[in-house]
């Protein structure tokens, strides 16, 4: 199977947990992957003027997947549904920060986009509205059906 890995917004801004960043590494060593970190530009996206919080302005990814995208609000940029299509994946593997939120626009903007979203549900975590991510994993599991964990998808590589 043809797949490639998304990870949305592992960045400092977002002070994922450890075991998320060492979780996301260790998929990444056998899938391709491409990640998205989000800066503010209130031009963009007015967070600071609407919702009182923005994003840093400058921050870096906290995993090392093959290519990086700037993002300047909560769905991924035009280039990177490009790059996906480029790839012809049979499913996008997606994983991240704020499962309720980015992540989940994400998977609506693949879907949108005619590719195949499927949640990695152990590489995830909510917002502050629900650090656990289970919302999110219930409303992709309402929305996109398809979810895999990390080690069912890494089963197939031992």
């Amino acid at each position: 199977m043809r797949q490639i890995l998304l990870v949305v917004d592992v960045q400092s801004t977002f002070s994922p947990p450890n075991w998320l960043v060492a979780g996301i590494e260790r998929v990444i060593e056998y899938i391709p992957s491409i990640a998205t970190i989000e800066l503010h530009d209130e031009v963009h996206t007015p967070f600071q003027s609407q919702l009182g919080w923005r994003p840093a302005a400058q921050d870096t990814c906290l995993v090392v997947p093959d290519q990086v995208f700037v993002k300047h609000s909560y769905t991924p940029p035009a280039e990177v549904l490009a790059y996906l299509k480029r790839f012809n994946p049979d499913r996008v593997l997606v994983c991240g920060v704020q499962t309720e939120t980015c992540v989940l626009a994400a998977g609506f903007a693949l879907f949108d986009a005619g590719l195949h979203p499927t949640l990695v549900t152990d590489l995830t975590v909510g917002s502050s509205l629900d650090r656990s991510g289970q919302l999110g994993v219930r409303l992709w599991e309402h929305h996109f059906r398809n979810t895999v964990s990390s080690d069912q998808l890494l089963a197939g590589f031992d």
